[in-house]
């Protein structure tokens, strides 16, 4: 059975979900994208995904900002404003009559191709636009058993080259890095960067806790997580000492805690890594953050953010 973090509840609600494409609904099994799409062919395209609270998208105008900064990186023109993307997730929302508990994934890719080719010339279409909404409630179990990791070869990249901060649609790097965990037992996959320090898991940010001090890495090789951010928000503004810093797998293996963030399941411990038991279990201050992370989303649902 699979075991992770972005392990959700089942809902049969889910088989009858009508899918945004392009201006148009689509039923599941109907919603479909050309073979010539930009994304299909070459993984030209950037991706958000955001979660909906009491009918409230929480910390909408980060994840906004990322998207845009995404689409300006790769030299993609939107052709669309702010207001009429979420305008289009609303619909998307009120669509499926979805209140709380609900994920919001937005697909951007650069367009239809007339041939298969990796040229932006070549394409013949403005950007393609899916948003999937989808009620995804995360399972306890995957915060109350936590996850383990396994140290992968594969290394986060160099920003010369793909910069680990993209939000892009070019992810097989990180899925030969899960696959790795995966084959050695553990639940995901924990990388480093091209110096040997420690970066970020393959679908989440990483941190330690190490004598009452909140660790994560410097930022510049790792996904550029809104909850990571949010965490460390918090941390700052509860007087709790919050280090973005470099540090390594000696660090990591005699670390008091340890916990990854997400948009889907918050913060979840780590109770493993590479086969290393960390700390004793409590994970006092990672319960800690994650309750102060659940305030700011009740604060930001209720206009208080």
């Amino acid at each position: 059975m699979v075991h992770g973090t972005h392990n959700a509840i089942a809902d049969s609600r889910n088989k009858d979900i009508q899918i945004f494409i392009n201006g148009e609904f689509f039923a599941r099994n109907d919603a479909k994208i050309s073979v010539f799409d930009s994304g299909y062919l070459v993984g030209d395209g950037v991706w958000e995904a955001l979660r909906l609270h009491n009918g409230v998208l929480a910390f909408l105008d980060l994840h906004l900002d990322r998207l845009w900064q995404g689409a300006a990186t790769i030299g993609m023109k939107l052709g669309f404003s702010r207001e009429e993307l979420i305008e289009n997730i609303w619909k998307t929302i009120n669509k499926n009559d979805m209140h709380d508990n609900v994920h919001v994934r937005i697909m951007v890719t650069r367009g239809f191709k007339k041939t298969p080719s990796q040229d932006p010339r070549l394409t013949i279409s403005g950007p393609n636009v899916v948003i999937i909404a989808e009620h995804k409630k995360p399972s306890a179990e995957s915060k109350s058993k936590g996850i383990t990791l396994f140290t992968s070869t594969i290394r986060r990249g160099s920003p010369d080259y793909l910069d680990p901060r993209l939000n892009c649609h070019s992810k097989i790097h990180e899925v030969q890095a899960l696959v790795q965990a995966i084959e050695a037992g553990a639940d995901e996959a924990l990388m480093l960067d091209i110096h040997g320090f420690v970066s970020t898991c393959n679908a989440t940010n990483f941190f330690i806790i190490k004598d009452n001090e909140v660790w994560t890495s410097t930022g510049q090789y790792c996904m550029n997580g809104i909850t990571r951010t949010n965490v460390i928000r918090v941390s700052n503004e509860n007087n709790i000492i919050c280090k973005e810093k470099n540090f390594s797998l000696f660090d990591v293996y005699g670390a008091d805690e340890a916990f990854v963030t997400g948009t889907f399941g918050g913060l979840t411990p780590v109770t493993k890594i590479d086969g290393r038991v960390i700390g004793n279990g409590e994970n006092t201050m990672t319960n800690k953050l994650s309750d102060l992370y659940d305030q700011l989303i009740h604060n930001e649902v209720n206009g208080k953010g």
